[in-house]
């Protein structure tokens, strides 16, 4: 049972669930066994980041999952860590499952800001397990440890979760982890054995469950939530020095080599235009010899945690192969937010060797700039760039043959991740849970892609984080920042945002602003105070020149925001 729920929040009026058998999937995927399901989600990985979205660094096991499954053309996440988290996990929106930004943010009398998962919601764990499958989570958790709901606390059996950011045992800053509601020291004998690097290590724990689920007989749920790529980016030396001068052509150049594979492959449309560089970025061109070995050596320290992270979720396969699971076995991969600018156009680097244990690599504004591409903006934003998500589902024996290899178009959220699991397992989703009244999904389930049937939404897809917000209703999607007006863009053709349509369709965009406000005034949005800029900001470094010539943004130390807690 959760812990002491936190005192009666003011709130809206809910929409309340009824007990339901979530409908069934399609006919070609009942006839399997309730699948095994994995869930991994990696932190703050842009959009093209790997091969099977367009990137150069090479992830042959990702893109082998692509390969026998189906890739996402355009699912989104909620914008940053702990809010997809929570979408994930319980099928709502953030603010509705009371986690509208990170653990550490708690507004009292705001009912979706409570740094914990809500009494209101469920998770997939505490809807999986009373179905009798085996539920086990290995990686950064940040949804509500000190307030109350640790995994343990919300149906989670077994539980592995470090600091986020945890890479090496003897990492400056990083000192436990948490096994099961107690806490160990990194360097402990029960956490790992040598010198291990988090993406094995967590690969490592999520098997030791898959093992403990067989022994039991039972189906199991794990989430793997990968410590790659958040900051402080690390990575083995050896892996590192196979990037270094890899990205000394630069951002803009290798930008456009990833646009180009993306218009190719069909995943971007082959009319869609590439925008211009922000007036914060660098131009390439400009900066001084040190400064460009500097940055190529930042992004070599980030391909090598993106290749290392392939590499041990090639090694889950294998293990799933050699113990008979992996054909009935479900596999999700997704990230929680767009590439992180939060460092600024500086980055950081921190200690020598960069890369290693004692530093503090941020990669920045510009490489973020190329991890989105082909979009603008941000983790922290509604643009694109802050809330695409490359999403790739692989089910050997519950994925229809003549659906492998190819790509979804219609638009999915986190929210969907809920009502499909609890679809194929056969599972209840509850209308009420510990003596509390459970909210209904916001999701919709995407089983019926398995099978190649068309995917329909009845509702818009929402978004607030920090002020930033955007609706997406079809080809429409209605987007602003901060304090700024609506902007309006036809995603059809202009899935890039180029174009600001609301001029041309102000009925268009008055009635998305409409559905957006009814939306927010139901689901616990409340007015966020202030402008966050999220990285974009002008630099500091000597050399370096803006692109354009925007007034000089909000600084922390040398020019960079100070560092977030997560």
């Amino acid at each position: 049972m959760r812990g002491v729920a936190l005192a009666m929040l003011a709130a809206p009026a809910m929409s309340l669930a009824q007990p339901v058998a979530v409908p069934p999937a399609p006919s070609q995927t009942v006839q399997a066994k309730r699948p095994n399901v994995i869930v991994i989600l990696v932190d703050d990985m842009g959009f093209s980041d790997v091969g099977a979205y367009g990137g150069e660094i090479p992830t042959p096991n990702i893109d082998a999952l692509a390969a026998s499954g189906i890739r996402f053309t355009q699912f989104y996440n909620s914008a940053r860590c702990s809010p997809s988290r929570a979408a994930l996990l319980t099928g709502l929106y953030p603010h509705e499952a009371g986690m509208g930004n990170l653990e550490g943010v708690i507004r009292p009398g705001a009912g979706g800001l409570q740094g914990r998962i809500a009494d209101r919601a469920v998770t997939i764990a505490e809807v999986l397990k009373p179905a009798g499958y085996f539920t086990g989570v290995a990686g950064k958790w940040h949804l509500g440890t000190a307030q109350g709901t640790p995994p343990e606390a919300v149906g989670f059996e077994r539980s592995f979760y470090p600091r986020g950011g945890t890479y090496f045992p003897d990492q400056a800053g990083r000192e436990f982890v948490t096994i099961d509601g107690v806490r160990k020291r990194l360097d402990s004998p029960e956490v790992g054995e040598g010198e291990w690097y988090a993406s094995d290590l967590l690969v490592d724990w999520t098997i030791k469950y898959v093992d403990e689920a067989k022994a039991q007989k039972k189906p199991f749920f794990l989430y793997l939530p990968l410590t790659a790529v958040h900051f402080p980016v690390m990575a083995p030396a050896d892996e590192i020095a196979k990037f270094k001068g890899k990205y000394m052509a630069g951002w803009e150049q290798l930008r456009r080599g990833r646009f180009e594979r993306q218009k190719v492959s069909g995943l971007i449309d082959a009319a869609a235009q590439l925008p211009d560089m922000l007036p914060e970025n660098y131009d390439w061109d400009d900066l001084s010899a040190a400064d460009k070995e500097r940055f190529d050596t930042l992004m070599a320290v980030y391909a090598a945690a993106i290749s290392r992270m392939d590499k041990a979720i090639g090694d889950l396969v294998a293990d799933l192969e050699a113990r008979g699971e992996r054909d009935n076995t479900l596999i999700l991969f997704m990230s929680d937010n767009g590439g992180n600018a939060e460092s600024g156009p500086d980055g950081r680097t921190g200690k020598a060797p960069w890369g290693g244990p004692q530093s503090n690599v941020w990669v920045g504004l510009n490489w973020a700039t190329l991890q989105n591409t082909p979009f603008s903006y941000f983790k922290h934003y509604a643009e694109e760039g802050g809330i695409a998500t490359p999403m790739i589902a692989s089910w050997p024996a519950g994925i229809d043959a003549r659906v492998r290899g190819t790509m979804v178009r219609e638009p999915g959220h986190l929210i969907d991740i809920m009502p499909t699991i609890a679809a194929l397992a056969g599972a209840v989703y509850p209308a009420r849970h510990n003596g509390h009244n459970i909210r209904q999904m916001s999701g919709r389930s995407f089983a019926p892609a398995f099978a190649g049937e068309p995917l329909t939404r009845s509702t818009p897809i929402f978004w607030e984080h920090e002020g930033n917000k955007a609706v997406r209703d079809g080809k429409w999607k209605l987007v602003a920042r901060f304090g700024e007006p609506w902007r309006l863009y036809d995603m059809e053709v202009d899935r890039t945002e180029l174009r600001d349509v609301a001029a041309a369709h102000p009925d268009i965009a008055a009635g998305l602003a409409n559905q957006w406000d009814a939306w927010a005034a139901s689901s616990f949005v409340a007015p966020w105070p202030n402008k966050v800029e999220g990285g974009v900001i002008n630099g500091a470094l000597e050399g370096g020149k803006p692109q354009g010539s925007r007034p000089q943004g909000r600084r922390g130390k040398r020019g960079v925001p100070t560092e977030e807690a997560e």
